[in-house]
Formats: structure tokens, C-alpha cells, sequence
């Protein structure tokens, strides 16, 4: 068997070099895993130093576009199973590289494994890319190389990372269908107005008859949209980039998750996803072993809606002065259920908040599932109503002038 000379590092930080003989680099690995090491790199006896890799150029549309999700869930399980097999780690970051669709994200793990042979922990390393892996992600991560339990770590965020992404898909699709009939909707609208509309504009000037509001509203609409479209494009384009960049100021954000939280139906579906998040969240940190200070700023920066992140910052600053975090949520019954709040008392009055938290998370993942799939058959009424009520308004509008032709004649 060859020998080979490492250099590894402990979870701790402490670097450490020498020369082992082991069958190959895996068993390498494993063996000073069992030290508590983790192999950065090695050379077997003879063999010449190899060369660092070349960074690939980044495509533009992935600086654009981000890290889709089920990358990262993907990275996340592999990696995890790469170390409990002994794969070095910046070998087990270049691999996984190699392996992801996306050029941002390879890029970011190829410049984490140069951190980590430079003698970086993962946690430190990867809070470079703030943008591709959360506060979440790194904390947990962070209590793994702290205990000795990376690996336990990984699995307990890949298991995270498939109920997240189980539960945003369900929401997304309950949201398909009534997106593509809105927009098939108004693209038919919007092609009446170009093709049908001018046409009985001609025969309403033929007939010369005194036309209602609502039918000059609609012609006037049809003729800009016929003689000035490059400017309804560009008003279009411009009213879209106002409601993106207000949603995501501050205000504009506040605004629009107070309106969610009104609306009847989509209120309990973004009560019942927070909540779930929250609870899913915080659950996980806390039987991680993080700090519940730490553990509620976490789960609020994961959070999307303001007033479920403002709730978790308000019981964070709450339970630095000394109070229970049950007590802290309690001025916040309008958004948090009162099983919800009566259950975190009980965890705390138990010492099994974490074990708690899960559990309900579960119950409402599962009631947030039937709210989903009830969803489409609720909406669909209202949605034959709209679309109706449209149509029909546009029919009376057009119709009404040749109903005044014909009762003069």
C-alpha cells in the first residue's frame, strides 16, 4: 500500500500534516476522520503536485437568475454522503461542481473548496455567498462542526430542504391553474381589442348612431392600443417594473402582506405556509443545539411574509430581557393560532420545545396539503364569475348601440 502525505484540519480548526499508508485516498479519509480530521489534501509518496483547477467564466443569465433550489437540495444530500464515505472535502466540493447545471453555483463551490485547502471551516466558507446559501443553511452547518456531527447536520437539512420544497411545489401548483386562466383570459381580451373591435367601430360610424360610455371606452381603449402600442408596451413595461421594485422596498412589501393576510382563501393559505416554515425552522435549529435567540433571527430572515419575521425578531428581543417565547408570540394571535401558541407553552413547560414544534409543523403541513387541493375548486367559481362578468360587459357594450338602431327603425 502507497503512503501518502496530508494535510487535514479539525472541526475545531486545528490544522494538522504528516504521512499515512492506506490503501487509496478514501481509506486515507476514513481513517483520520475517526481522529477527528477531515482530509484537505494528499500526495502519494513519488507522485508529483498536482496543479489547481481552472475556474470556468460565469454565464450573465445565471447572475441574473440565481441558484434554483433543487441544486442546492441535490448538493446538500450528496455531500453529505461524500463525507460519511471519506471523500476529502474540497475534492467532495469540486465533484459536486462538476455535477450542478448551474455556472453560478459551480463557480461558488469550486472558490468554497480553494477556501477550505486555505484552512477555512464550510460554515466560514460558505458565508461568502450569502445569496445562494441562507443563515439557515450555515448555522446549521456551524452547530455540526462544532459538536463533531457534520454529517448529521447535512442529513438533517436535506430532510428540511425536501419537506420546504414539497410545500412551496404544493402551493405552486394549487396556484397553476388559476394564473393560466387569468392569463388566457386577458390575452384574448387584449386580441378582441386589436382585431374584432376595429372592425365594429366601422359599422358603429356607418350606422351613425349616439354611442353609450362604456362602448366609446371600449373603442378608445381599442384605438391605442391599434395606433399606439409601442407606448402601451412600454406603460405596461413600466407599470410592471413599479409593482416589482415596490413589492420589494419595504413599504410596498408591508403593503402587500397586509393585503394577503385580508383576502378570504389566500389569507389561510399564507398563514398556514409561514406558520409551517416557522415551525418547521425553528424545530430543526433548536434540536441542532443553536441558541433560541439565535435560532428566531435565523427563521425570521428565511421568512417572507413582514409580519411573521417581525414576530420572531419581537420574541427574540423579548427573550434576551428573560421572557418565554409562548409569552412573545401572544401579541401576535391574529397571525399565530391559539393551538399554536398553547403547544410552544407547553414544549417550554416540558423541555421539549423542538420535539413540539416539529410535530405541529407536521399537522399544519398536512392541513396547508387539503387547503391546496381544495383551493381549485373553490376559485373556480369565482373565477367563471369574473371571466363572465367581463364578457358580459363587453357583449352589452357592443351590442347595445344595434339594439338602439333597431328599436328605431
Amino acid at each position: 500500500m502507497p503512503r501518502y502525505f496530508y494535510q487535514a484540519k479539525s472541526l475545531e480548526g486545528k490544522e494538522e500534516s504528516g504521512s499515512l499508508i492506506a490503501k487509496n485516498e478514501h481509506q486515507l479519509a476514513r481513517t483520520l476522520r475517526k481522529k477527528g480530521y477531515f482530509l484537505i489534501s494528499a500526495r502519494a509518496e513519488g507522485e508529483e503536485k498536482k496543479g489547481k483547477f481552472k475556474l470556468a467564466k460565469l454565464n450573465i443569465f445565471d447572475k441574473l437568475t440565481g441558484v434554483p433550489f433543487r441544486e442546492k437540495l441535490f448538493f446538500t444530500r450528496n455531500l453529505e454522503v461524500m463525507i460519511r464515505t471519506g471523500v476529502p472535502l474540497p475534492r467532495a466540493f469540486v465533484i459536486l461542481a462538476q455535477q450542478t447545471k448551474s455556472k453560478k453555483f459551480s463557480e461558488a463551490l469550486k472558490k468554497i473548496s480553494e477556501e477550505i485547502i486555505k484552512g477555512k471551516n464550510i460554515s466560514s466558507a460558505l458565508s461568502s455567498f450569502p445569496g445562494i446559501f441562507s443563515s439557515l443553511f450555515r448555522e446549521t452547518l456551524k452547530v455540526g462542526e462544532e459538536t463533531g456531527k457534520l454529517e448529521d447536520s447535512l442529513k438533517v437539512l436535506a430532510v428540511e430542504m425536501e419537506r420546504e420544497y414539497t410545500l412551496r411545489a404544493r402551493v405552486k401548483t394549487a396556484m397553476v391553474y388559476p394564473l393560466v386562466i387569468l392569463c388566457t383570459t386577458f390575452a384574448i381580451g387584449i386580441l378582441m381589442m386589436i382585431v374584432a373591435v376595429p372592425k365594429l367601430k366601422v359599422a358603429f360610424e356607418e350606422l351613425n348612431v349616439e354611442l353609450p360610455f362604456s362602448t366609446r371606452m371600449i373603442l378608445g381603449g381599442a384605438d391605442f392600443l391599434t395606433k399606439k402600442w409601442w407606448l402601451a408596451l412600454l406603460l405596461a413595461f413600466a407599470l410592471v417594473a413599479a409593482v416589482v421594485m415596490g413589492l420589494k422596498s419595504k413599504k410596498g412589501g408591508k403593503i402587500w402582506d397586509t393585503i394577503v393576510l385580508k383576502v378570504p382563501i389566500v389569507s389561510n393559505i399564507v398563514r398556514q405556509t409561514n406558520t409551517t416554515l416557522c415551525l418547521r425552522i425553528l424545530g430543526s435549529l433548536l434540536r441542532a443545539g443553536v441558541p433560541i435567540v439565535r435560532a428566531l433571527e435565523v427563521a425570521s430572515g428565511a421568512l417572507t411574509n413582514f409580519y411573521f419575521k417581525h414576530s420572531l425578531s419581537e420574541a427574540a428581543e423579548t427573550i434576551k430581557k428573560g421572557g418565554k417565547l409562548s409569552q412573545a408570540l401572544k401579541d401576535y394571535e391574529e397571525i399565530y393560532s391559539p393551538m399554536v401558541l398553547q403547544m410552544m407553552e407547553i414544549g417550554e413547560e416540558t423541555g421539549e420545545t423542538s420535539e413540539i414544534l416539529e410535530k405541529l409543523a407536521d399537522f399544519y403541513e398536512e392541513e396547508l396539503n387539503n387547503a391546496t387541493q381544495k383551493l381549485s375548486s373553490i376559485i373556480e367559481p369565482i373565477l367563471i364569475l369574473i371571466i363572465g362578468g367581463v364578457v358580459g360587459f363587453f357583449a352589452i357594450s357592443m351590442m347595445q348601440p344595434l339594439f338602439s338602431v333597431m328599436g328605431g327603425m
